[in-house]
């Protein structure tokens, strides 16, 4: 059982900043066309994190062309380059569903101050 959690701290990455439910953030993901290997960005709202030592998720949701898009990302996978957060939203719930319901203003979160 030992050698396994030494593999998880191997692979637990230093350079993730912190955030929670709330927080828009932009994450840089690896693609890769054929040879070549670019960078992609996705901004939008953390409404959601699982936390699970190596395997922890988050999920991040954008509205793009009047279209929920969400998409669950790996917290420590190689394939993130990095993941930098934009603003602070004041919530008051750990996993934020229910902003799936609601449309334009309704759909704005208060900005926390630090």
């Amino acid at each position: 059982m030992n050698a396994i959690r030494a593999i998880e701290q191997e692979m637990i990455r230093m350079d993730i900043p912190e955030f929670i439910a709330g927080d828009t953030v932009q994450v840089y993901v690896k693609i890769r066309e054929g040879e070549k290997e670019r960078l992609q960005a996705f901004q939008g709202v953390v409404i959601g994190r699982h936390n699970a030592s190596v395997q922890s998720t988050f999920t991040v949701r954008k509205v793009s062309g009047g279209i929920g898009v969400e998409r669950i990302f790996p917290l420590y996978s190689p394939s993130i380059d990095r993941i930098e957060v934009v603003t602070r939203g004041k919530v008051r719930r750990s996993k934020i569903y229910y902003l799936r319901k609601l449309r334009g203003k309704a759909a704005r979160l208060k900005v926390r101050r630090t």
